[in-house]
């Protein structure tokens, strides 16, 4: 990809990002937030929540 085209590319989604309702973007970006897995998950992978699950299990 050439660099005018990735400025082109940049530029389309900065304009449709702009272009979007403020309340659009908000809920978005909670639903994106909400989709997230928790960060024990994400730092340390499933070692934690398979210990959480041992505990809970007992």
């Amino acid at each position: 990809m050439s660099t005018n085209d990735f400025v082109k590319f940049l530029t389309q989604q900065f304009v449709r990002y702009v272009d979007q309702p403020k309340k659009d973007r908000v809920e978005k970006k909670k639903e994106r937030k909400e989709q997230k897995p928790p960060l024990s998950v994400k730092w340390f992978g499933l070692l934690p929540m398979a210990i959480s699950m041992l505990i809970r299990r007992k």
